[in-house]
């Protein structure tokens, strides 16, 4: 044997080069930190079925399996410390259920209308963005499975990730749209009027998000990872100098109550404002001109230490004193949650976290099962309560023990 060829057969395979390789890249910290997974290897892990879902917290860790860490932390954080996330849940272990004379939950009827919107059960899916982050089908699954809950309204989030007039098509139910004030007058029109083509019957100006800086890293910049759709008002480049040096984006704060006036002019369906934590605030949508207010902290994400919704509630309802729908939204997960709202004075509920997790994990027939599993609970409350109708629902059936 010559000595090329002894050389030749005892050098490395091609095939243990190649596996050689692929083991220090898969060793290497580049790929170790792109793998993160805070969720541990197990020898069996079984992933519940849907049927198997009970209440909306089951809902948390089947989504927290099926989407990337990135999708999962843009849903769940808020804002700073999370004070604000945290309280909002608290705030409901402050309000107490009085017991009353059950009656049969088959007697129960917690209908309403709603600024023109019939509803089976107050209870409307809140607006989110890029949900297409969370499912494939994104916001038409949201809103084919609202739809399939007894025609749940939904309110499709100015960020969307498909464009109005898709998600409109894609399912008979109620659709209201948001909106975040534009600099650019010609922008906004556009917006508004493409929503109300669309079919839109309603559209909430949300004024509270754009006042803080909430994502924790630049990665969460990015709206969980998601595309948004584009056209529908654009970011603004990021600035190391100003009012940006400290993170305070220059299209927030910018709006007045004179821009909102000019907001009222183009739009011709009802009009309402998200985002309001106080009294007056509430007075002056009301001089305003606008149809509803929704009592909101964007769950936990425009304010650290800020009150929860449930505690300022009751003084906005006071202060409006029925001339207008007070809706409210921030931390609800339960139909108590619910009934309790409505006790101090809410006109309806709107869910944001929850009917996210539910599209994650299972789709548009999770958010189906989601929210026929709260609107199964409001009844359920309302019906220990003793009480068979919204307009029987007052403070009587509840305490409180805000601080």
């Amino acid at each position: 044997m010559g000595r090329v060829e002894a050389e030749w057969r005892q050098s490395v395979s091609r095939r243990k080069a190649i596996a050689g390789l692929a083991g220090m890249f898969a060793g290497s910290r580049a790929r170790l930190a792109a793998q993160t997974d805070p969720r541990p290897f197990k020898e069996h892990r079984r992933m519940p079925g849907l049927d198997e879902m009970t209440d909306s917290f089951d809902f948390e860790p089947v989504f927290f399996a099926n989407v990337p860490l990135l999708t999962y932390d843009y849903t769940a954080h808020g804002d700073g410390s999370e004070f604000t996330v945290r309280r909002n849940r608290e705030a409901f272990s402050w309000v107490d259920l009085v017991p009353g004379k059950a009656i049969d939950p088959k007697s129960v009827d917690l209908s309403t209308e709603l600024l023109g919107t019939r509803l089976r059960y107050p209870i409307l899916v809140a607006p989110s963005a890029v949900q297409v982050s969370l499912h494939p089908d994104g916001e038409i699954g949201m809103h084919r499975g609202a739809t399939a809950a007894s025609n749940t309204p939904m309110i499709l989030s100015h960020v969307t990730s498909t464009g109005v007039d898709k998600v409109a098509a894609a399912a008979k139910g109620p659709l209201w749209s948001q909106f975040y004030p534009q600099q650019d007058r010609a922008v906004g029109r556009r917006i508004l009027e493409e929503a109300q083509n669309a079919g839109c019957t309603a559209v909430v100006v949300t004024v509270d998000q754009q006042a803080s800086y909430y994502e924790r890293t630049e990665h969460l910049r990015n709206l969980g990872g998601g595309p948004r759709r584009a056209g529908r008002g654009s970011a603004a480049p990021q600035e190391t100098s100003g009012p940006e040096k400290y993170r305070v984006s220059p299209v927030r704060l910018w709006y007045t109550w004179e821009y909102l006036d000019e907001v009222r002019k183009i739009v011709k369906v009802p009009l309402l404002v998200k985002g309001i934590l106080t009294a007056d605030d509430a007075l002056l949508c009301l001089e305003h001109g606008v149809d509803g207010v929704i009592v909101s902290n964007h769950g936990g994400r425009s304010m650290d230490y800020g009150p929860s919704t449930l505690e300022v509630l009751p003084e906005i309802v006071a202060a409006v004193r029925g001339r207008i729908p007070v809706i409210t939204d921030s931390g609800y997960r339960r139909g108590t949650d619910i009934l309790k709202a409505l006790a101090l004075g809410a006109n309806a509920v709107l869910l944001g976290r929850a009917p996210r997790w539910a599209l994650g994990a299972f789709g548009a027939p999770g958010v189906q099962r989601l929210l026929e599993i709260l609107q199964r609970e409001l009844v359920d409350a309302a019906a220990a309560a003793g009480r068979p109708t919204l307009a029987s629902i007052d403070r009587s059936i509840v305490t409180t023990r805000f601080p």
